[in-house]
């Protein structure tokens, strides 16, 4: 990836919301946003409830995907964590949407809002 592209979709993002805890303090982080204009927003010490609906999914981002791979490169970490991003959101189930994956909640719901507005 050229570094053009790449400094475009890091301009993508708005803002990046991290927990504050050891496990994901990094210096570069904190460099690489200072020197990209991305502005780094952190929860209160103690208050996870504040970003809730990142937590579960950010939990099993680190469970399932950066705890098992070995990145090489930054390449690399695109490939394993897309594949992770599309496994998670197009083959498996979540309890919290009826047991349907991502894809399947978004359609029945875009099903029946089509139905109520006819």
């Amino acid at each position: 990836m050229d570094a053009s592209v790449e400094q475009e979709q890091i301009e993508r993002w708005v803002a990046i919301g991290r927990e504050a805890g050891a496990a994901l303090e990094s210096r570069k982080l904190e460099d690489g946003a200072w020197q990209r204009g991305v502005p780094l927003d952190f929860i209160r010490p103690g208050k996870p409830t504040e970003n809730a609906h990142v937590e579960s999914s950010s939990g099993r981002l680190w469970d399932e995907c950066l705890s098992v791979h070995q990145f090489l490169s930054l390449a690399d970490a695109e490939v394993k964590i897309e594949a992770w991003r599309h496994d998670y959101n197009t083959t498996r189930p979540h309890g919290s949407l009826g047991h349907l994956t991502p894809e399947e909640y978004v359609r029945h719901r875009q099903e029946r809002q089509t139905a109520e507005a006819a």
